[in-house]
């Protein structure tokens, strides 16, 4: 539990402001779903001993919206043309508190709960007696376990505009909730929204954050409050106001979602959703929070003392990370159990969380990867070309680390271990962010990698991004990130594209194919089909089109495959012509990455319908042929244009290791920079080093230029 939260375990009586927008819909009649299951909650809480005051708004708009409909059954045609004048909102509040506490009645008589209505106005409060006696009679009620439901009496409240008169000791229901609170000596005040909690700006503004614990000193002139409430009084900036007066008299307060079920349930078991109001807040403020800018920049200076170092120091901080990620393995599989076990709780799908779980092995497998790393030839300032301008003037093209890398993935902790590692190989510094359904593993493993880093190039060379919050925020900083490598869905990547002036690399889908020629060998054909769709079929190198030539159809060789893949548990789906001449069902689309034991079968009429086929719904990932026939073999491997094209292999030997880069931070569709499986090649860019001995332009004339190659 996050220490902010911790107060929850002391609470016993709690206040529930129920604000209009969560009682009633957008037309203005009551939102039964919602105040249905609120009535649940109140009913789990009461009877897990908690004491529940409810302060419940929502009465005016529902009198409102059953008064038109009256006025409207009894007028003539034409009353009807008649300007129709404004409806007493004092008549609205007196209708629709009377049906308000009926429907409040009806749902907790459901739930054999006793709930009781008790209308207050401001005048109330200045008489010391009457506040003795609601004390008493609130004990009294929750003693019998009876729920107090309060409202502001408009019916009959002396103010001239009770919708905009804020004088008094209190002007609405988020400010009767705050003062009931402290007069009833609540321990929490829970203010519910149509929002998730106080947000720095407009909830509908997408670079809008959400505030999770408000501090008046930092937040008070950072947030920007958009329109009132469609229905209530004040809106977001009346509950604020609350909340912060309430938090300073000591009783904490969140303003959560009463959309969302079991919010309040939530609270009180110390998640941390919605926003917190706490006098302590300032206290709980980090000294110094880091920003995605001194990240950022913290890690290009960490990049920049890495590049200095000896090619032996930097292959030596690989090393050191090989043995430190197998010192700990016992306490990463520990960490990545836990993060497994919460997504099969929360219903995650089968595919991600095979993503998510390290497998028996795959710590070992990793070090060993980084240690092949370490031990090929230093990429950093490698002399790619030597030319000779003038006589004593030579000119080096070398390799450079590109800069910073920002690497948003999803799911894949391997993926933070072979990312960090191809980082410090080309000298980047690197700032990752991964998804939430691994984050004890991300964490422990980041924590384990840069330990490792020797104080002189300093951990921030790495930083870990924990929230998501920070991500738009990152996505700005093109002076300072050189390259943005999105590992996940399509609507991740599609989302970075859209959201970044930084250089983007990767691929949104992996739909590979494999065609299968009437000239394959098909006992071959039968393995590497198998091999890419059975051998790994949550990553985006295994096979999710099978394309077959239409004179293999009623071969005994393709029967078999069908069949063996059927055995092995993959679920076939068919183009048109397949799903009739199989006896499948039909595809919803081609274009399409299953990610899990399913893939499409079609037949085509030849190799350069397969060809075209692939370009049409493919992803430009890898694909591949089986054919015996070599001339048929060159035309699919000259013509089909993706990052990967096999003759006679798997698809599923696409992959950095497999190709002997040691690790591959992601595999790119890009045509632009690196393509395919990219390794430390792919994070490197050129610098120019001119050597002379004097030399000026001086309009070209004291230069003979030679322009010669010389050897590197």
């Amino acid at each position: 539990m996050d220490r902010s939260r911790a107060f929850v375990k002391d609470v016993k009586r709690l206040v529930v402001k129920v604000g209009t927008a969560v009682v009633t819909r957008a037309d203005g009649r009551l939102a039964l779903g919602r105040l249905g299951a609120l009535c649940e909650q109140i009913k789990t809480l009461n009877s897990q001993g908690y004491e529940v005051i409810v302060v419940s708004s929502g009465a005016v708009g529902l009198g409102r919206q059953r008064l038109r409909f009256r006025r409207l059954v009894n007028s003539s045609f034409a009353d009807l043309q008649k300007p129709q004048v404004e409806l007493d909102g004092k008549a609205c509040a007196a209708v629709g508190q009377n049906s308000l506490m009926a429907l409040y009645d009806t749902l907790f008589t459901q739930l054999d709960i006793t709930s009781a209505q008790l209308l207050v106005t401001d005048n109330d409060f200045r008489d010391r007696d009457f506040r003795n006696q609601l004390s008493e009679t609130v004990k009294s009620l929750l003693a019998l376990k009876v729920i107090p439901i309060f409202n502001e009496n408009d019916a009959v409240s002396t103010r001239e505009a009770p919708y905009e008169d804020s004088s008094g000791i209190f002007w609405d229901n988020d400010s009767l909730a705050a003062l009931l609170a402290l007069e009833l000596k609540a321990d929490l005040l829970v203010l519910l929204s149509d929002v998730e909690g106080l947000y720095s700006g407009p909830p509908s503004d997408p670079n809008s954050k959400l505030i999770h614990t408000y501090i008046k000193e930092k937040h008070l002139g950072e947030i920007t409050f958009g329109d009132k409430s469609r229905v209530g009084r004040g809106g977001m900036t009346a509950k604020v106001k609350a909340a912060v007066s309430a938090a300073s008299a000591g009783i904490p307060v969140v303003i959560t979602s009463g959309f969302a079920v079991e919010n309040i349930i939530k609270v009180l078991q110390g998640e941390c959703i919605g926003t917190l109001f706490h006098q302590n807040a300032h206290l709980w403020a980090p000294i110094k929070e880091v920003g995605a800018r001194e990240m950022a920049v913290s890690a290009r200076e960490s990049s920049r003392r890495l590049q200095a170092l000896s090619s032996h120091d930097r292959r030596k901080i690989l090393l050191d990370i090989a043995d430190a990620l197998e010192a700990n393995e016992k306490l990463i599989i520990s960490e990545n159990e836990v993060d497994v076990a919460s997504a099969r709780q929360a219903g995650y799908e089968k595919s991600l969380i095979a993503r998510l779980a390290l497998k028996p092995g795959k710590i070992s497998s990793l070090a060993n990867s980084i240690r092949v790393l370490a031990n090929m030839e230093d990429p950093i300032g490698h002399v790619l070309k030597r030319t000779q301008l003038a006589d004593g003037l030579v000119l080096e093209k070398t390799s450079s680390p590109l800069g910073v890398l920002l690497i948003v993935f999803e799911s894949r902790p391997d993926a933070l271990v072979q990312i960090a590692s191809l980082a410090i190989r080309s000298g980047n510094g690197l700032l990752l962010k991964g998804g939430k359904e691994a984050k004890r593993s991300n964490a422990i493993l980041h924590k384990v990698i840069t330990t490792a880093i020797p104080e002189n190039v300093g951990g921030k060379l790495i930083g870990l991004v924990t929230s998501r919050d920070e991500i738009p925020d990152l996505l700005k900083l093109d002076d300072v990130i050189d390259l943005v490598i999105p590992r996940g869905s399509n609507k991740l990547v599609s989302q970075i594209k859209n959201s970044t002036k930084i250089p983007v690399l990767g691929h949104a889908d992996g739909i590979c194919h494999v065609y299968v020629d009437k000239s394959a060998n098909m006992d071959m054909a039968k393995k590497i089909v198998l091999d890419a769709k059975v051998d790994y079929p949550a990553v985006c190198n295994a096979m999710e089109t099978l394309l077959v030539h239409k004179d293999l159809v009623h071969t005994e060789g393709l029967n078999e495959i069908i069949v063996d893949l059927q055995t092995e548990g993959v679920t076939l789906y068919g183009g048109p012509r397949a799903s009739s001449l199989l006896n499948i069902p039909e595809a919803r689309s081609f274009h399409h990455e299953y990610n899990s034991m399913a893939c499409t079968v079609e037949f085509v009429d030849d190799v350069y319908a397969a060809i075209d086929h692939i370009h049409q719904h493919g992803s430009a990932h890898t694909d591949c042929i089986i054919a015996e026939d070599h001339e048929v073999a060159e035309v699919f491997l000259r013509q089909v244009d993706s990052a990967a094209v096999f003759h006679n292999a798997s698809t599923r030997f696409c992959d950095g290791a497999r190709f002997g880069l040691g690790a591959e931070v992601g595999i790119s569709t890009s045509r632009i920079h690196a393509r395919g499986p990219v390794g430390v090649e792919g994070l490197l860019t050129t610098r120019w080093i001119l050597r002379g001995s004097g030399q000026v332009v001086d309009g070209d004339k004291g230069v003979v230029y030679t322009h010669k190659d010389l050897a590197n």
